[in-house]
């Protein structure tokens, strides 16, 4: 019975039906299913399904927008619940956009994947200097440090929170992903970062495989 419950809350997410997604995820845990169960047997495969239909090019972004948003307002209500306080297994995720970038739009949409495929994100916002990831970095323990550059003559402000993380001795404490729309795959090797997000679902898909070889 379990696996029927959450197979339609999957399939619900799928649909981006935002009221079925909060009654089925009421209804499983009033059933007695773990919430940890919840968003690993329902909530992510439904969305892990959006993802890979917006890769394809059957779902665009408002799909991927509604839909996550749904899983994600679901990850909130579902996070007191999860064993030790949170969902186990999953990484932790530093995000900013550049210094002298003010736009958030890509940063939020990445967020929002993150958090509704169980990740702990923090969002340090936007016009983040070198100075400011290296303290975060510093004084948090994360996996991924994800920079958004949304304006080309603001792309070298990755370059430069990269060296500021070297000269600090923190460049081996996190694997680093740059993404923003005038960002290439070429432009984060030549600066030295661990990958490039092409967008959510691609920087998601990174940040798993990061995730991996930090562990290994």
């Amino acid at each position: 019975m379990a696996g029927e419950e959450l197979e339609n809350l999957s399939k619900a997410v799928v649909e981006g039906d935002e009221e079925k997604i909060l009654d089925l995820t009421k209804a499983a845990l009033s059933n007695g299913i773990p919430a940890d169960d919840i968003l690993k047997k329902g909530l992510i495969p439904g969305i892990r399904k959006v993802g890979e239909l917006f890769n394809k090019g059957e779902y665009f972004l408002p799909e991927l927008i509604v839909s996550g948003k749904a899983v994600q307002a679901m990850v909130d209500y579902l996070s007191p619940k999860f064993s030790k306080g949170k969902a186990s297994g999953f990484g932790k995720f530093l995000i900013g956009t550049v210094k002298g970038d003010v736009h958030d739009i890509g940063k939020n949409i990445v967020k929002m994947m993150l958090k509704s495929n169980g990740w702990e994100v923090t969002d340090l916002g936007v016009d983040i200097s070198p100075e400011q990831f290296c303290t975060a970095i510093r004084e948090g323990d994360f996996d991924i440090c994800g920079m958004s550059a949304l304006l080309t003559m603001t792309m070298p402000q990755a370059a430069e929170a990269i060296k500021a993380l070297k000269n600090a001795g923190l460049r081996d404490k996190v694997k680093i992903m740059i993404g923003g729309a005038p960002v290439t795959q070429e432009y984060a090797k030549q600066i030295g970062a661990d990958a490039y997000g092409r967008d959510a679902w691609d920087a998601l898909t990174k940040a798993e495989g990061l995730l991996k070889q930090k562990q290994n």
